[in-house]
């Protein structure tokens, strides 16, 4: 009975699953958000590190403000002991997308994998480029909210790419397109 029932919500049933989306397009929509994360997010930090060296800009009063920051650990400086187990948790991390992707199909999919590598990426190469050194840069961060740690663009895609990973999890699509549908 248990193995029947495993059966039923496998991906090799046509009948529990709809088509993949050609992954040629979804490959695309990757790399695309990927490097627009990305760019996005060092030319921010290269900003941020000109504009914010000597001053806060309030952007929307005390809501928004940029702040200059250099994080040596995760949010609220947390961990700042272990700067080089996050920055070699960013590189499995990489990797781990790298090797998912190739699997990739849905284009939802493709825009949660783009920002987690852009986002990773572009942190993982503040940790290998900044001082005080390789592994263990610190991280440039400079949007600061009330009652929030200071972040920047990376975080932000990092955490929208979660939202998206969550939220195509429990719609029960696979990184491929396909839908398991539960059983009845």
């Amino acid at each position: 009975m248990q193995a029947a029932r495993g059966a039923s919500l496998t991906t090799s049933d046509p009948a529990t699953t709809t088509a993949p989306t050609r992954p040629r397009r979804a490959r695309a929509i990757f790399g695309l958000v990927a490097l627009a994360a990305y760019v996005a997010d060092l030319a921010s930090k290269q900003w941020a590190l000109s504009a914010l060296a000597d001053r806060d800009i309030h952007a929307v009063g005390d809501l928004l403000v940029f702040h200059l920051t250099h994080n040596p650990g995760a949010a609220f400086s947390t961990g700042a002991e272990f700067t080089v187990v996050f920055s070699s948790l960013s590189i499995v991390a990489v990797l781990v997308v790298l090797w998912v992707v190739r699997k990739v199909g849905s284009p939802l999919w493709a825009l949660a994998l783009g920002l987690l590598l852009g986002g990773v990426g572009g942190n993982l190469t503040d940790r290998l480029v900044r001082d005080p050194g390789p592994m263990r840069g610190h991280v440039v961060d400079f949007l600061m909210l009330p009652h929030w740690p200071v972040f920047n663009i990376a975080d932000m895609c990092i955490n929208a790419a979660a939202v998206l990973i969550v939220v195509q999890t429990f719609r029960g699509m696979q990184v491929d397109g396909r839908r398991v549908e539960p059983h009845r």
